[in-house]
């Protein structure tokens, strides 16, 4: 029987960011962005069916095999982790995220200085985008976590799980967990605007209703803050189209031109001593920006990024060669990354 806690403990002492429990192969821990295996022995379904339901209580076993997929979070006093379970070509397995136990901050995140800008707007919308698995979820907390140390404000998250807990400093922060304290996104957010916000964070926009809402808060007053699972900064148009039926395009893009405040487009990289370092893009919205969001595609975006240092813009290449320069991330990395971005 492999014991969890051991598990748990020493994935945390390898600095691993998750564990992944799986049927004929061994406990893999992914640690500087790679899977590493930590057992000579392959897992049989029969053990990786014991470790996956054994963090689960009977009622949730029974939900479980109802829906073939579980997500939980367990928090104690060794840690707090987010999980699911689920089937995988008919064998149960795992995956283990290990959360970190307080916020960072964005200067312990090396984030560049225009963050704590964009940190600071009284009202609007900043996005937090790049594919799964980035870090969106860390730099939304950090931001949370500058508003919340330096802001008397009321600041509401919408959060599924909640990953990161907060504490109280200058201002208030109120933690929602969809499934447990509201029943989705939208709901949620909809009930925030009863609360009294100054700022609202949503874990993720993930459907229409959620995004038009959101829009219209930071329309009239709110600063919210969430993420967006696009590639590229110039997708974002389209992926935001992509959610809303055809007919409301031209209000969708209004409300975006004259809601948004700004994006932060990020990408993880592996370093040269085998940890992680955010590459980021960072969009301000100016009055050039809000036009091509009104009538054009978004690919017009790329050249206000790229002309638009002055006001504290930066190009995910010149983030990618300002680590290879300092000797942070290998050329290799550094070629294979801003490939993405000529």
């Amino acid at each position: 029987m492999i014991d969890r806690d051991q598990m748990l403990e020493h994935a945390k002492a390898q600095h691993a960011t998750d564990v992944h429990i799986c049927a004929g192969a061994p406990i893999l821990f992914r640690i500087g962005g790679e899977l590493i295996p930590v057992t000579k022995e392959k897992l049989t379904a029969e053990q990786t069916r014991e470790i996956s339901l054994g963090m689960l209580s009977q009622e949730q076993i029974a939900r479980f095999e109802q829906d073939r997929d579980y997500d939980l979070m367990l928090a104690g006093e060794n840690g707090r982790y987010r999980i699911n379970i689920g089937y995988f070509d008919g064998e149960v397995g795992a995956t283990i995220r290990i959360l970190p136990t307080k916020p960072k901050t964005i200067d312990e995140l090396l984030l560049p200085e225009i963050i704590k800008k964009l940190a600071g707007v009284r009202k609007g919308l900043v996005l937090i985008t790049g594919s799964t698995s980035q870090g969106k979820t860390t730099t939304m907390t950090a931001m949370i976590d500058q508003i919340n140390a330096t802001s008397k404000k009321h600041i509401i998250t919408i959060e599924d799980p909640i990953e990161y807990l907060h504490v109280n400093k200058a201002g208030v922060v109120r933690q929602r967990e969809v499934g447990r304290d509201t029943q989705s996104f939208y709901t949620g957010l909809r009930a925030a605007l009863r609360q009294d916000p100054d700022v609202i964070a949503i874990g993720e926009m993930r459907d229409y209703e959620t995004i038009k809402i959101a829009l219209t808060a930071a329309e009239t007053g709110v600063m919210v803050l969430s993420t967006l699972h696009v590639i590229s900064i110039d997708k974002i148009m389209e992926r935001l189209i992509s959610y809303a039926p055809a007919t409301d395009e031209g209000q969708l893009r209004f409300l975006l031109a004259e809601s948004l405040q700004g994006v932060i487009h990020q990408e993880l990289v592996p370093t040269l001593n085998g940890g992680q370092r955010v590459a980021c893009e960072v969009m301000v919205v100016t009055g050039a920006a809000k036009n091509i969001i009104r009538r054009k595609g978004g690919y017009f975006l790329r050249s206000v990024i790229e002309t638009g240092a002055k006001h504290g813009m930066i190009t995910m290449i010149s983030s990618i060669d300002a680590l290879f320069k300092q000797k942070i991330i290998s050329e290799g990395v550094a070629k294979s990354v801003a490939a993405n971005y000529r």
